[in-house]
């Protein structure tokens, strides 16, 4: 299916003082390379000497080659070399270009870096009005409660109210809450995680004044004083709540070992967590398992599996790095009914049995189970309708039904359709989805992206033409993606939940999480009103119209 990913960092800035905004990297070389870009040139060069490198020896050893401390890289790792199909693109220490397998697209092209160092100006269209327009759009940002508190302990504070509220998923996906997980809270991974800067000193992306990314050093163990960032978040469940480990020394780790690798941390920590489930119910065995004693609460066995992956060691190991559904295939029995993910991709550690609206999200998303694509993440504040109103109206009107309950199927389809065209509109402008209405109903969006593009680069376009931009995009998204065999409801490559949303209710949490599942009628009429919103027949491909309407009626995606 579709494989597309971003990261943040500073790879992307020097690229453009080099002189390019985009590549494109066709073929495959016959032996290990880098592409070195500086100052409008571009050169193929030997990499022999850093293949087999991790991430960040990868970059000092490039830098050192080109004698300059300022050369910024993307990198794949020993994942992406070993081709795991969840191998990420990496720069700097964690910034990862996650999810769909980059990495491993790099390694398959014998591809080990891009190296940019530039010097070169970049001009501002209307320097006075962006330098006054951006410091209102950076104020507007850093101003929010969500990016203030970003700013002080990182991703990791969601954590505490998901858990508690029974939002996280846990043991693969039997609970939909982490007891007795104090240990890895921010507060006490700032305890414990000193730097040299100071207790959990944090850093960010170029130009970022919200510094969202902790600083730490592993305190003990066999990585002890190993420099690393984050954890983030989704590090949180991949490596806590869904393996049930608790521990904050292997959170941190965990967390050191995938950045360090270069492989997708929610992948990864989904699919082991898969395999402990397995390994509990019998369908895995010690001798599968070479003798590893694959039980969830196993913090040796939860990190000897992300090396064995990551270098695809033993048939398990090996088994794993292709994914979960050729896992389930080689592994067999009935292993594909445990494995939670939508068109191939595992789902992030969060619960949606109790919020419809991101449900929805998780199984319509164009590359597979995702919180980035189309997660209406503010549903859960129980915002006023006519503040809801105000969003979703704009900037194409709605006058349809919204809810303010996060249990509501009621008007869902449109906001998560809403959600869908503006973090593609984020993700074509470049912007950071922290800085807009992911979590944040304050934060920048349609009318201000138009203002802060004209100022900065001189294209005048209307908040609903960057809106007509992302909802091409999207629809070219699902054209591809129906070339490769979308349709409506395979487990394997639709837009459908694994049966257990539907069948198995929610044991622990608030009281309205309690008991909670998924409605299967009420789900499939969501995903109705979500096509028809699309202009999309019932099987969900975009009808002749839709195409000719957003100007890609000869897009050759949909020439099945």
């Amino acid at each position: 299916m579709l494989g597309s990913t971003n990261m943040g960092g500073f790879f992307t800035p020097e690229l453009a003082w080099a002189g390019f905004h985009h590549l494109v990297i066709k073929g495959k070389a016959k032996n290990p390379v880098y592409i070195w870009i500086h100052n409008g040139e571009i050169e193929i060069r030997d990499a022999a000497n850093v293949w087999g490198k991790t991430v960040t020896e990868t970059q000092w050893a490039i830098r050192k080659e080109l004698n300059d401390e300022d050369v910024k890289c993307a990198v794949c790792g020993p994942a992406g070399e070993n081709l795991v199909r969840y191998a990420n693109v990496m720069t700097g220490i964690k910034n990862s270009a996650g999810r769909t397998g980059m990495g491993a697209v790099m390694g398959s092209k014998n591809l080990k870096a891009v190296a940019a160092r530039g010097t070169m100006d970049i001009k501002i269209a209307h320097p006075m009005e962006a330098l006054e327009f951006n410091k209102r759009f950076i104020d507007q940002i850093v101003s929010a409660k969500v990016n203030q508190t970003q700013g002080t302990l990182g991703t990791p504070f969601i954590w505490g109210a998901t858990n508690s509220w029974g939002g996280i998923r846990t043991r693969n996906f039997q609970y939909n809450q982490c007891e007795y997980a104090d240990d890895v809270e921010p507060e006490r991974i700032d305890e414990i995680a000193t730097e040299t800067m100071g207790p959990y000193h944090m850093t960010g992306c170029f130009g970022c004044q919200v510094h969202c990314r902790a600083q730490y050093k592993i305190p003990s163990g066999p990585y002890a004083g190993r420099y690393d960032e984050g954890p983030e978040y989704t590090s949180q469940g991949a490596f806590c709540s869904e393996p049930d480990c608790k521990d904050a020394v292997t959170l941190l780790t965990a967390n050191h070992l995938v950045d360090q690798w270069g492989v997708d941390n929610l992948e990864i920590g989904s699919i082991i967590s898969w395999a402990m489930e397995l390994y509990e119910e019998g369908i895995l065995t010690s001798k599968d398992t070479d003798g590893l004693d694959l039980r969830f609460g196993n913090d040796e066995a939860l990190l000897e599996m992300i090396r064995r992956i990551c270098f695809r060691e033993g048939w398990l190991g090996n088994v794993l790095a292709d994914g979960g559904i050729k896992a389930a295939e080689k592994i067999g029995k009935n292993s594909f009914d445990y494995l939670i993910q939508v068109k191939g991709m595992n789902n992030l550690h969060s619960d949606e049995r109790a919020t419809p609206a991101l449900a929805l999200n998780i199984a319509t998303a164009s590359r597979g189970s995702d919180h980035l694509r189309s997660r209406p993440a503010i549903d859960l504040y129980h915002l006023p309708e006519e503040v809801l109103r105000r969003i979703y109206s704009s900037p194409v009107p709605y006058d349809g039904p919204l809810s303010s309950e996060h249990t509501s199927y009621v008007g869902k389809s449109w906001q998560v359709l809403w959600h869908e065209n503006c973090y593609m509109g984020v993700d074509c402008l470049g912007i950071c989805k922290y800085h807009t209405t992911f979590l944040g109903a304050t934060l920048p969006n349609f009318e201000d992206w138009s203002k802060v593009l004209y100022y900065n680069t001189g294209l005048e376009m209307s908040p609903k033409e960057i809106w007509d931009v992302a909802e091409r995009c999207n629809n070219m998204e699902r054209l591809f993606n129906l070339r490769e065999g979308l349709t409506r409801e395979d487990l394997k490559k639709g837009d459908m939940l694994n049966h257990r949303y539907f069948d198995e209710p929610c044991r622990r949490g608030a009281p309205e999480v309690i008991g909670a599942k998924i409605d299967r009628d009420k789900f499939k009429k969501m995903i109705d009103e979500f096509y028809e919103h699309h202009g999309w027949d019932e099987s969900g491909v975009p009808t002749p119209e839709t195409l000719k309407r957003l100007g890609i009626p000869k897009e050759p995606s949909h020439l099945l």
